[in-house]
């Protein structure tokens, strides 16, 4: 992947540059950073001080590019918003405000997104000591209702403008962060006229746990096991995609066996995470009977996972290298036992739920994501290919032996909550379709490399991507060569999704949140990490 560096006040129109005429329409992650104080010494091409590192990518041409940015002074560090090129950079950018405090000139919206609002000093900086400036306190914050905008003046001073959330005239009501249909503590506040809604603000943070922080204290083993704990429902993936990346960095080349193993255990991991959608989808939507379905069937997958990597939630199997522990003796006749059930079994899916009338009249024509909007906001998944964007990472950039099996990527074009619905029931077909073409043709051979003790891996910036189950989930790492990573990023598969909220909720009803937030499926400690 190319990289190149752009001053800051170069960086808006450079970046509007690639957009438009290198065609890169997607924003494929947006990672903050600091690269420490400035030291008399140091190479020209060192970077230093706190910046941003973006990942881009064409989706006609299939081109990527890595630019990366930067500001020495810590004080008031700014940098200019792409807000204006990629509606995806606005939770980012705050997400990087939030913890390194750089602001971003043209933001429209320049709050704290994960930590309270009157947290002080920044966590992921290098220099700074959160637990010193900020003591336990349990004190409730009252919510924030106006917000910030920097804009460059003529003359090329900073000034700051003063905006206002919601209005005096406005009803506005708290969705979360305990209702069952949020999935997990997310907060909505929604302005409603009548039962329609007029915009919405998502708030975040209520189980942020620093993960990204904590990494930078882990050797790289023990990083390994807080992957599990984003997404749990696609825990097997992620864990692969953090493995991937530091494989690739350190030039270890893991077995056909592991290869295989992770392809299936990633699928039979998708199908697992698209039942569970369809089972909470329902409830929400009051089909209790179809949501026992759903469990029932996934019942027979958490067998499958425990008996060979002894967890059913959090499987703590890929290691750097390869996997925990080889296929127990009853893996392939269980599996090949469940293909023929599930696609039995799905049938009854669509008997009760899916062909619905009533469910179809909730969902279709419901939260509609353009295409463009997809692309614009990095909604990757189901979510993206139910608009039209064909951006399935198993077909972008091959991974595993997915070069080696044959499936569609499923793609529909009506950008609506019964097409989200619709990508992951033919999405579970397709798994087991993959799946049913290597269950018989796991190599022989190791499954798992010899590694040293003390893993170090190779100065550098690397990034490694899988398709999870709910879209792109990528792993950002700068190392210095230690056996600890200088930073490790994750880009969560959910924080895009969360971001087309309010853009596609606007005019819906109150009743229509709960659809689209379901069919949306982000999963709140992805989020949250």
């Amino acid at each position: 992947m190319d990289f190149i560096y752009i001053k800051p006040q170069d960086l808006l129109q450079e970046m509007q540059r690639l957009r438009n005429q290198e065609q890169m329409d997607f924003l494929e992650s947006l990672t903050g950073m600091d690269w420490g104080v400035p030291a008399e010494g140091d190479a020209p091409e060192k970077l230093r001080g706190l910046g941003v590192v973006y990942h881009l990518e064409s989706t006609q041409t299939g081109k990527r590019l890595v630019v990366k940015t930067s500001t020495t002074d810590r004080e008031t560090p700014e940098l200019p918003s792409v807000t204006s090129i990629w509606k995806g950079a606005e939770l980012p950018e705050r997400e990087v405000y939030d913890f390194f405090g750089i602001m971003f000139v043209g933001h429209p919206d320049m709050r704290r997104l994960f930590l309270r609002n009157d947290w002080v000093g920044y966590p992921l900086r290098k220099d700074n000591d959160p637990e010193k400036d900020n003591p336990l306190r349990m004190t409730n914050e009252e919510s924030v209702d106006t917000t910030q905008e920097l804009e460059l003046t003529a003359d090329g001073r900073i000034k700051e403008k003063q905006n206002v959330l919601f209005g005096d005239d406005e009803y506005v009501v708290n969705i979360g962060p305990q209702h069952p249909a949020t999935h997990g503590v997310l907060r909505f506040r929604v302005s409603l006229e009548g039962e329609v809604i007029r915009k919405i603000d998502v708030n975040c943070g209520y189980i942020h746990r620093g993960i990204e922080k904590m990494n930078e204290s882990l050797t790289y083993p023990q990083t390994l096991a807080l992957t599990d704990r984003l997404d749990y429902l696609g825990a097997m993936q992620s864990r692969h995609a953090l493995c991937m990346c530091i494989e690739q960095a350190m030039g270890v080349e893991v077995s056909d066996r592991v290869k295989y193993i992770r392809t299936i255990m990633d699928e039979l991991q998708r199908i697992d995470s698209h039942i569970l959608f369809f089972a909470c989808l329902c409830q929400d939507m009051g089909a209790t009977t179809a949501f026992l379905y759903g469990f029932r069937d996934r019942e027979k997958l958490l067998d499958i996972f425990e008996e060979t990597c002894g967890g059913r939630l959090i499987l703590n199997y890929n290691t750097i290298g390869g996997v925990q522990a080889d296929l127990h003796p009853n893996f392939v006749k269980r599996v090949k036992e469940f293909i023929p059930y599930m696609r039995k079994n799905i049938q009854e899916y669509y008997d009760i739920f899916v062909g619905n009338v009533i469910a179809q009249q909730r969902l279709k024509g419901i939260g509609i994501l353009s295409r463009e909007d997809a692309i614009s906001f990095g909604a990757t998944g189901g979510t993206g290919r139910a608009s039209g964007w064909a951006c399935d990472v198993r077909k972008r950039i091959p991974y595993g032996v997915y070069d080696k099996v044959d499936f569609k990527e499923i793609v529909y074009t009506e950008g609506d909550c019964f097409a989200r619905v619709m990508v992951r029931m033919d999405e579970i077909m397709e798994s087991l379709h993959i799946i049913e073409q290597l269950i018989d043709n796991i190599p022989e051979g190791a499954y798992q490399e010899k590694m040293k003790p003390i893993i170090r891996v190779p100065e550098g910036s690397y990034y490694a991507a899988v398709e999870g189950s709910r879209g792109e989930f990528g792993v950002y790492l700068e190392s210095t060569g230690d056996k600890t990573p200088y930073r490790l990023h994750y880009r969560a598969t959910g924080l895009p999704l969360v971001g087309t909220i309010d853009t596609i909720c606007r005019g819906a009803k109150i009743a229509d949140l709960i659809a689209i937030g379901g069919t949306l499926d982000y999963i709140v400690p992805d989020l949250d990490r």
